[in-house]
């Protein structure tokens, strides 16, 4: 049996990940995907006060309460940085790290450093003019090429989220850096990706490297496939780690 924690990204939730998350318990592994404070059904605890490292420690206390071990932490876009966070805090605890068309960061940037200015300037705007200064509206799924049986369901799903996430540094010590079974996936199905110098970051450190032809919401266009390459991905799968 192996362990998985799978975090979302921005503006979603838990629900993202049920159908991952049945297949991989279908097959009798533990999978944990907890909500991050502030969206989804934790939308209630929003604050201006939520930011990055509140969602890091959502995941490292899921961890460490749980008490976890020989994971597979896998951050979907906005989850990269989360897990990188996560990772460095209790490097012993993790088995495998899957960034799923997600951002990289180095020590000391932010999601909005990582953003193709045209993009962050868009975000900010939509603060300025529909969050109260503080709140970053979901991005429609039609942006991300979520497949159109999809597409409505998650504009419903998607809830604000504090800016705050977006705009603190994220601070690492170097301990993520011992990580050894490390796996970016990037989706190529949709245009204006930001998530391009994460994919090129992620070859230039060495880490297996792949693709999936579709939009952003893999878990959602392609649940099946995703779940083989997380099977296979796991460290209790030693005939599938390179």
């Amino acid at each position: 049996m192996s362990v998985y924690v799978l975090v979302h990204g921005a503006w979603h939730g838990s629900w993202a990940w049920k159908r991952v998350r049945k297949a991989l318990q279908a097959q009798g592994h533990e999978v944990f995907t907890p909500t991050l404070t502030g969206v989804g059904e934790r939308s209630h605890l929003l604050s201006p006060q939520v930011n990055l490292e509140t969602h890091i420690y959502d995941v490292v206390n899921l961890i460490r309460w749980e008490e976890l071990s020989n994971i597979v932490l896998c951050g979907h876009s906005y989850g990269g940085i989360v897990i990188s966070g996560a990772a460095d805090r209790v490097p012993d605890r993790i088995g495998a790290l899957v960034y799923l068309d997600a951002f990289v960061l180095d020590d000391g940037r932010c999601l909005h450093d990582d953003l193709p200015p045209e993009q962050r300037k868009a975000q900010l705007e939509g603060v300025r003019l529909q969050g109260e200064g503080w709140k970053v509206p979901p991005i429609p799924a039609a942006v991300f090429n979520v497949n159109a049986k999809d597409a409505a369901w998650v504009d419903r799903q998607c809830t604000v989220q504090s800016l705050a996430t977006f705009q603190q540094p994220l601070r690492l010590s170097g301990k993520i850096d011992a990580a050894k079974n490390v796996t970016f996936i990037r989706a190529t199905g949709y245009d204006a990706s930001p998530f391009v110098p994460s994919y090129e970051r992620a070859k230039a450190k060495g880490w297996k490297t792949l693709t999936m032809p579709c939009g952003h919401d893999v878990m959602l266009d392609l649940p099946q496939d995703l779940t083989r390459e997380l099977l296979a991905i796991s460290p209790r799968n030693t005939t599938s780690v390179h």
